[in-house]
C-alpha cells in the first residue's frame, strides 16, 4: 500500500468556500479554526507541500472578542524603515478602524511562512458586517468550535 500524495489538480478540485461568523468569538481560537481550514488540515487528503485548503469568508470582524486587557496592552508594530519610523497600535484601536486586519494579521501568525503561505493566505476573505459578495460560490456556513452552543 503507497501513501496518498495530492496533486495540485486534485486540490483545486476538492476547494469549498466555508462562512466563518466572528460574532462574539475569540481571536485566537477563531485564527487556529481559520488557519486549519485555509490550510486543509480538516482533510483526510492533506498534504503539506501542497495548497490544498478551502477559501474561507470571515463576517462580523468587528464583533470579535479579545479576553482580559489585551485591548489596551496587545500592540501591534510597523516599522517605515527609516530612523524613528515605528508606529504602535493597540489592539482595541486596531479592532475600532480596521477590524479586517486583526484577523487577517492573526491568521497570517498561524500560516506557514514563504511561497506556500502567501498562496494560502490569498485564500482568506475577511469583512467587518455581515454582508460579503461571494454568494455567487455557494459558500457553506461553518460553525466554529470555539463557540459554546446556546
Amino acid at each position: 500500500m503507497k501513501t496518498f500524495s495530492q496533486t495540485k489538480a486534485d486540490a483545486e478540485a476538492s476547494a469549498k468556500w466555508h462562512v466563518v461568523d466572528a460574532a462574539g468569538a475569540p481571536l485566537g481560537r477563531l485564527a487556529t479554526e481559520v488557519a486549519s481550514l485555509l490550510r486543509g488540515k480538516h482533510k483526510p487528503t492533506f498534504t503539506p507541500h501542497i495548497d490544498g485548503g478551502d477559501f474561507v469568508v470571515v463576517i462580523n470582524a468587528s464583533q470579535v472578542t479579545l479576553s482580559g486587557k489585551k485591548m489596551t496592552q496587545k500592540k501591534y508594530y510597523s516599522h517605515s524603515g527609516y530612523p524613528g519610523g515605528i508606529k504602535e497600535v493597540s489592539a482595541g484601536k486596531l479592532l475600532e478602524d480596521k477590524p479586517e486586519m486583526l484577523i487577517e494579521k492573526a491568521v497570517n501568525g498561524m500560516i506557514p511562512r514563504g511561497a506556500l503561505g502567501h498562496q494560502i493566505i490569498k485564500k482568506l476573505k475577511v469583512y467587518a458586517g455581515g454582508e460579503h459578495p461571494h454568494s455567487a460560490q455557494k459558500p457553506e456556513t461553518y460553525n466554529l468550535h470555539c463557540m459554546k452552543a446556546a
